[in-house]
């Protein structure tokens, strides 16, 4: 059975690489293509993930690059388009919610070719957000509806989602997560930056309407400043965050607060190790509120929703928002409360295995689609 796995930005790389070692590994059954859309075109980051990932060089590149929600979406299915064409696959894979997953399924839903969405159902509830634009439309456009979550399956159902196009199949980037554990123990990013044995906390920033706003993009900092009184804060600057910094004139106050360190991007391996040794987490992350759930990290999110409320019903995600002494309050409470990995309890089917239930969930799908045709 021949599948289009379609990544577009780092995100996807994590959700996509065991869902292909999987296929790989059960070659009789499945003939996987890596398509990478080049949404997220920054060679350096993209390279590191896909180099620490494992997963393969992409059968097909299609260079899409920046631009804006409409150019950048038009672009995905204009390349895409004749990729489908040509190689007319039993499915196509998306995952997420960015703009390339919107896009190739949309091109799917036109030409009748079977689309499968990884981590379907999640929602924020706040349409301001383009994530959840995509994934509202994506999961109206696919034919199987894979959810990380119990939560989602609701979801879907209470949008009129037929019950047989939805399976609960567990969240795959914990698929990657476990099984990159073990290699990440061998990065020195800790010893590097001189972490080793010392308390810290890890940040990511990169939301458009945390960083593209000057006053929120502020408070934050300003929420920093006071954390980083209590430890030393590692901030990977991602290239869009990096250029507000400088756009709105941050740049050198930034580097004058205590305790907080920017730092390159850094590929997942590092990443991982940085953040797996952390006593506090913050970010604006969706993937990262799954991953500290899942090792039982402290995680503040700096948003004022989140669409993985399992991370928080069931996890150590606590939703901040941006206002400072918000995030001031929830990052001190953490530091003075002991922190113990041992109680945090991991939802349903992260397990590791998700990938091999996505295989199976494609077979059936495909299975009762030929049934279909044969009654026809």
């Amino acid at each position: 059975m021949k599948v289009l796995n379609v990544v577009g930005a780092r995100p996807n790389f994590m959700k996509v690489a065991p869902i292909v070692e999987a296929m790989k590994r059960r070659d009789t059954e499945f003939a996987p293509l890596v398509v990478h859309t080049g949404q997220h075109y920054d060679a350096q980051m993209s390279d590191a993930f896909f180099r620490d990932l494992g997963l393969p060089e992409p059968d097909v590149y299609l260079n899409v690059g920046s631009g804006s929600h409409a150019v950048q979406t038009a672009a995905v299915m204009q390349s895409f388009e004749p990729v489908v064409i040509e190689e007319k696959p039993d499915w196509v894979l998306v995952v997420g919610d960015v703009n390339s997953t919107l896009a190739c399924a949309l091109v799917c839903a036109k030409l009748n070719i079977k689309v499968a969405h990884v981590e379907a159902g999640l929602r924020s509830r706040d349409r301001t957000m383009p994530e959840e634009i995509n994934r509202l439309l994506t999961d109206q456009l696919s034919d199987l509806l894979l959810t990380p979550s119990i939560d989602a399956d609701e979801n879907l159902r209470a949008e009129g989602i037929p019950g047989e196009r939805i399976r609960f199949v567990g969240n795959v980037m914990i698929d990657s997560l476990f099984s990159q554990l073990e290699r990440a123990e061998k990065s020195t990013v800790r010893e590097d930056l001189g972490l080793a044995g010392k308390d810290y906390a890890a940040l990511t920033l990169h939301r458009p309407s945390n960083v593209d706003n000057a006053s929120t993009f502020s408070r934050i900092l300003d929420a920093l400043e006071q954390i980083g009184n209590r430890l030393p804060i590692i901030f990977p600057v991602h290239p869009r965050t990096r250029a507000r910094l400088k756009e709105f004139g941050f740049a050198d106050s930034i580097e004058q607060t205590k305790n907080l360190r920017l730092i390159e991007p850094l590929g997942y391996l590092d990443f991982l190790r940085l953040y797996s040794g952390a006593r506090l987490v913050l970010t604006d992350s969706g993937g990262i509120q799954e991953e500290t759930t899942a090792l039982g990290i402290p995680c503040l999110t700096l948003r004022e929703n989140t669409e993985r409320p399992i991370t928080v019903e069931m996890g150590t995600n606590t939703i901040v928002g941006t206002n400072t002494e918000r995030i001031t309050q929830a990052a001190f409470a953490t530091l003075d409360t002991p922190m113990d990995k041992g109680s945090a309890r991991i939802p349903p089917l992260w397990d590791g295995h998700t990938a091999d239930r996505i295989l199976d969930a494609l077979l059936e799908g495909m299975r009762e689609g030929e049934g279909m045709r044969d009654e026809g």
